[in-house]
């Protein structure tokens, strides 16, 4: 797609690991990569403003069609002139296709060849999403990414049931690529699936990249599955990818898994997980998870982590943090969130140092130290 509206650069490739440092390049600018998305569920992360985004870094963020299609309506946020105005937003947005929240959320779901049946989250009225509605919602949202509307199957998954499920997906992302009405100012990726089967993860990427989409997610992981399966599935799958465009691992956000899918050749990465945990209390430092809520942290006057120059770190204790999670004000949730997205965005800045520098390898080796993930029972997220 000579014509798309989304273009990738690589600079360079570490030669230690393989993994590659690049420039994504979008009608609201351009960010560089591996990078983690913070996610804007319903246009907004959730306790963040716009600003505060754009202070630790983040150049781009994703929003979530199927939440946006039932409030406010793709019609107000068009009507408004789209997503970046509506929220304020100047920097790149990626939208998913409301797939993966049809089948998350949904109890009551039929799948057909033109499209899924289910039920509204909110009020349980009956709903249909096809590959031409979410074009539609999502040509409307005006997201500079869109993706195409695949099948987001269970894992663990028979062999027989993935076969059609990526046989369909295929389909769907053609009948996508015709139905997507602005393809020279946005730019539409397609979803490799097939589980954890490699003959038909090659056979859904062999469909997909036929297709010549101007970049390519790897959907279907992040699911539930051990993170050996997901690394050997990413050492089959992403090699299989065009290496002159962007690739994108889905739902995906543990520091641990964020380096490993960097050493993996991903460029794109994002997950609800650093601000859902934080409302909950808990941190992501250096030295590994904190449980802020925790009474031992009751009269502890240090900082979240000591080695964080975020804006949480630098004016606030844990004592006075714990306060305010466990008294449920609202400034607590703030805080926690804006450590958490800090910690990954400024994560994948040091990735990105270290390609730069050939040497993620040893980068991986200290983390996973420091952060105890190499001890037997070790906590992740």
């Amino acid at each position: 797609m000579s014509n798309s509206p989304i273009r990738y650069e690589l600079i360079k490739t570490c030669k230690q690991t393989g993994a590659r440092l690049g420039m994504v390049h979008t009608p609201h600018g351009s960010f560089e990569t591996p990078v983690f998305m913070p996610v804007g569920t319903l246009a907004t992360v959730k306790t963040m403003s716009p600003e505060e985004l754009k202070q630790m870094g983040a150049g781009i963020i994703l929003s979530n069609t199927y939440h946006l299609w039932l409030r406010p309506g793709n019609e107000i946020v068009k009507e408004a002139g789209g997503l970046h105005k509506f929220m304020n937003w100047d920097r790149a947005i990626l939208t998913d296709s409301g797939g993966f929240q049809v089948f998350s959320l949904s109890d009551f779901r039929r799948i057909e060849e033109e499209g899924v049946h289910f039920r509204n989250h909110l009020n349980g009225d009956k709903l249909f999403l096809s590959p031409e509605k979410a074009m539609q919602i999502q040509n409307d949202l005006g997201s500079d990414i869109m993706m195409a509307f695949d099948e987001c199957p269970p894992y663990p998954a028979e062999y027989d049931y993935m076969k059609k499920s990526v046989e369909r997906t295929s389909r769907w992302a053609e009948r996508c690529l015709k139905a997507h009405s602005r393809p020279e100012e946005q730019g539409l990726f397609g979803i490799i699936q097939g589980g954890e089967y490699e003959e038909l993860r090659k056979q859904s990427a062999n469909d997909l990249v036929s297709l010549d989409f101007p970049g390519y997610a790897v959907g279907g992981l992040s699911v539930g599955e051990p993170k050996d399966v997901m690394n050997r599935v990413l050492e089959f799958t992403t090699p299989l990818m065009p290496a002159n465009k962007p690739r994108y691992l889905m739902g995906v956000g543990s520091p641990d898994s964020l380096i490993d899918g960097a050493i993996r050749g991903i460029d794109m990465f994002d997950c609800v997980l650093p601000t859902r945990i934080a409302r909950n209390g808990t941190l992501m430092t250096g030295e590994g998870r904190l449980v802020v809520k925790n009474a031992k942290f009751a009269r502890d006057f240090r900082p979240l982590d000591e080695h964080c120059d975020c804006y949480t770190c630098q004016n606030y204790s844990r004592a006075y943090i714990r306060h305010l999670i466990k008294s449920e004000e609202t400034l607590g949730l703030r805080l926690t969130s804006y450590h958490n997205l800090y910690f990954l965005v400024n994560l994948m800045e040091k990735v990105r140092q270290a390609i730069r520098e050939d040497r993620l390898g040893d980068f991986h080796d200290e983390f996973f130290e420091q952060y105890g993930f190499n001890k037997p029972n070790a906590k992740n997220f």
